[in-house]
């Protein structure tokens, strides 16, 4: 594996040692694993304070500090206090010692990752650091995923490098450290889905694979990829607008279409979901924990990148959000898996501009936030059917064909989405609803599921939607028309809302307007 410059651009990372062509852990290391991995009977390990003091020792054989006191406190907090008696007892009798197997493993695992790696579109898909501007794909086993992560929950992973390379923390000693320092519910609930996972991978592990791929718009001419447009790509498009359909209950994850379910991302993928975080990106790290692996190796995300990752499973059921968030029991996945045996679960991380303020209306912050949302929509690995629709300067050559092309480049993979950037960050949501629309019809998606969240800012989109359909513009038109409001709002020359402005009756409730019944 040492010629490999995938193997090498990665193993910095990792908590491994390399000698001639082999990978292994250190004997001291492998000597504290057999320990464990005979069961509490052996090692002593029967508790959270001593699955700290374990840990301790491990890191300390790998050579790497001391964990931060409140992590080890929170480890006990979590599994002595927190756990039932028979919960504790299940984890460390069954639990740990599979865990510690799996760890020792994680060498074999790794070369017959590297044997067996493959090309994807001519790309290549071994394990590799994907840094800023460096279009890739990475496929996991979701075994070898499972190994990564339980180093990940034994805080294994070396972080010298990480914040050089722009990369998340990916050890889990933070989530303890919160649980104890500010101990919430919702944190409780956020390791319990964790725990959940690492018990189910125990007893019955999953044989897939994960894909992630780094999805990057050139700033400069490529023959490869299409390049991050500028606003007269925009303003010039003919191509017709895809339907939405709005609905204002039901969550993004448990739609039953094949669609591209978009992460309301941190330009660091994964956000807060290994610290305080629990809002959107976070909880579909922690139903989805297949999800975390990516913050081993993928560095943020650059204005013109967005991350996309297909078959990670789901494993917990959950109910609230922020505060209220808490884990409620098994999920079964039932999403079918594809050739590549990666379930059809879609994500696709896009970060939003964050405290923008007035400034978002500026045409630059427009531009931004189109892109992103077009380039985690855009099917990177069809760039070459695209440039067959759309000429030099982005504009379709047949206005007719869009449709039936859309279909045969996408097939019925369509976008579901909500409010993206629309929370903390701030952004405006009638504004960033359509520019998730023009994004979307650009890449050609076949349709959009927009999940409101019951935000009463959007009650009347499904209004304003089959209204502009009404018109038959184009995404060029509506592009243009959001720019004409965008400059309005940001010159104080007005202060109403999007659909508002664009349908004035709107405010007074005209029933003219709001019967749209017949609108197709």
């Amino acid at each position: 594996m040492d010629s490999r410059n995938d193997f090498r651009s990665i193993l910095p990372f990792l908590p491994l040692i390399q000698r001639s062509s082999a990978v292994f852990w250190p004997p001291t290391v492998v000597e504290v694993f057999k320990c464990l991995s005979k069961g509490p009977s052996h090692s002593n390990v029967n508790s959270g304070q001593l699955l700290a003091l374990a840990i301790a020792d491990l890191r300390n054989s790998l050579g790497f500090s001391s964990l931060h006191p409140s992590a080890s406190l929170g480890f006990s907090v979590f599994f002595d206090d927190l756990m039932s008696k028979n919960e504790a007892d299940r984890w460390f009798e069954g639990v740990v010692p599979r865990l510690v197997d799996l760890l020792l493993r994680l060498p074999a695992l790794l070369e017959t990752h590297y044997l067996n790696g493959d090309t994807f579109n001519g790309m290549e898909t071994g394990l590799r650091l994907l840094e800023s501007q460096q279009p890739g794909i990475v496929f996991l086993s979701q075994e070898l995923i499972a190994a990564l992560l339980v180093c990940a929950l034994f805080c294994l992973f070396p972080t010298s490098n990480r914040g050089a390379k722009h990369l998340p923390n990916i050890n889990f000693d933070n989530l303890f450290v919160c649980l104890y320092e500010c101990y919430g519910v919702n944190q409780e609930h956020k390791i319990k889905c964790l725990v959940h996972y690492f018990e189910k991978v125990c007893l019955n592990m999953p044989t897939g694979n994960v894909s992630f791929e780094r999805k990057v718009l050139p700033l400069k001419n490529s023959q490869s990829y299409l390049v991050y447009p500028e606003p007269d790509f925009w303003s010039k498009s003919s191509v017709s607008l895809c339907p939405l359909e709005v609905r204002t209950s039901g969550m993004i994850e448990d739609q039953s279409t094949e669609a591209l379910e978009v992460d309301f991302a941190n330009k660091y993928i994964g956000g807060g979901a290994l610290s305080r975080g629990c809002v959107q990106e976070e909880i579909r790290f922690m139903i989805n924990p297949e999800l975390i692996t990516s913050m081993l190796f993928l560095s943020s995300m650059a204005d013109n990148e967005a991350i996309e990752i297909i078959g990670a499973e789901r494993f917990s059921n959950y109910t609230g959000y922020a505060k209220s968030f808490r884990f409620s029991g098994d999920h079964v996945d039932q999403k079918s898996v594809d050739s590549m045996g990666r379930r059809k679960t879609r994500i696709v991380a896009i970060d939003a501009l964050c405290d923008t303020g007035n400034r978002q209306y500026r045409c630059g912050f427009l531009l931004r936030e189109t892109n992103k949302a077009f380039c985690g929509f855009f099917d990177h690995q069809k760039h070459q059917e695209y440039q067959k629709i759309f000429v030099q300067n982005g504009i379709e050559n047949s206005i007719s064909s869009d449709k039936e092309m859309s279909m045969k480049i996408e097939g019925e993979i369509g976008v579901a989405t909500g409010n993206w950037g629309c929370g903390a960050f701030g952004g405006d949501p009638e504004v960033k609803a359509v520019i998730q629309w023009v994004a979307a019809s650009q890449a050609l998606r076949p349709f959009i599921l927009y999940y409101t969240f019951n935000l009463e800012a959007l009650q009347k989109l499904d209004v304003v939607v089959k209204w502009i359909v009404s018109q038959g513009w184009s995404v060029g038109e509506v592009w243009n028309i959001l720019v004409e409001y965008s400059t309005q709002r940001l010159n104080r020359e007005t202060r109403v809302g999007f659909f508002s402005w664009l349908l004035p009756a709107l405010q007074d409730d005209d029933p003219m307007v709001l019967d749209v019944s017949h609108v197709t």
